[in-house]
């Protein structure tokens, strides 16, 4: 199955930047930025970021609040601060083995940063990888990561899969299945997200009287560290 699988990637893997670099730091934004965000949205604002702070180091002595403002459009924002706290761990003491220690970062990212920075035999397993492995019952080494990655997110959908176009649908015993969604993600409009999001956009412009916001949802965010209350005035970290 896994010859097959890397021979379908060679042809049909699709070209994302951070493929392109073995720099665990680079892979990391990359792995914390594809959580909950498209692939889409994440390329343009990988490359931006990068840009702007190209070394752990940089990102370490970045105000906090400009890491914010920057995480801006890309939902969940408290991973900028897992992000951004991480980054001044590994700037003071260095890349752990382990990288679940480092704030914010699961095993999925933690193996998904030691295989592709440094080629550690290891499989990270997402959400796409782990449908391809239950459907097939196939074995695969972490030289199979990238492919699987792109047969789950391109071909081996979450509700009606490909077969048709799959590498591996001959042997698949899966094959012409439908499935139900394992679960329906709730509407952002209307929901307690986009209430933090509305009042996070508002505060990142700058400090706002406590009783002009959504005081439920700024105390939601002073609580995962994105904004401060000083008395009446909200404003973003120091």
């Amino acid at each position: 199955m896994e010859s097959a699988l890397l021979a379908w990637y060679v042809e049909h893997g699709r070209d994302l930047p951070w493929r392109r670099t073995r720099d665990p730091y680079a892979i990391l934004v990359s792995e914390v930025m594809l959580q909950q965000t498209q692939v889409g949205r994440v390329v343009p604002r990988w490359q931006a970021w990068l840009e702007r702070w190209p070394t752990v180091e940089a990102l370490a002595a970045a105000p906090l609040a400009e890491v914010i403002r920057a995480w801006q459009g890309l939902g969940y924002n408290r991973r900028a601060v897992s992000l951004h706290r991480a980054a001044a761990r590994v700037a003071a003491g260095g890349w752990p083995d382990d990288l679940s220690e480092l704030p914010g970062v699961g095993r999925y990212t933690a193996d998904a940063v030691s295989a592709f920075a440094w080629g550690r035999n290891v499989l990270p397993v997402d959400t796409n990888v782990r449908r391809v492995l239950e459907r097939t019952a196939g074995r695969f080494g972490s030289a199979a990561a990238q492919a699987l990655f792109d047969l789950g997110a391109t071909v081996c959908l979450a509700r009606v899969p490909r077969c048709g176009i799959c590498p591996l649908a001959q042997g698949c015993p899966s094959r012409g299945s439908r499935f139900e969604p394992l679960r329906k993600q709730t509407p952002f409009a209307g929901s307690f997200r986009e209430r933090r999001a509305r009042a996070l956009r508002s505060v990142a412009v700058g400090p706002t009287r406590l009783g002009e916001l959504d005081e439920e949802a700024v105390g939601a965010l002073a609580r995962d560290g994105l904004v401060r209350v000083d008395g009446e005035v909200v404003s973003l970290p120091a």
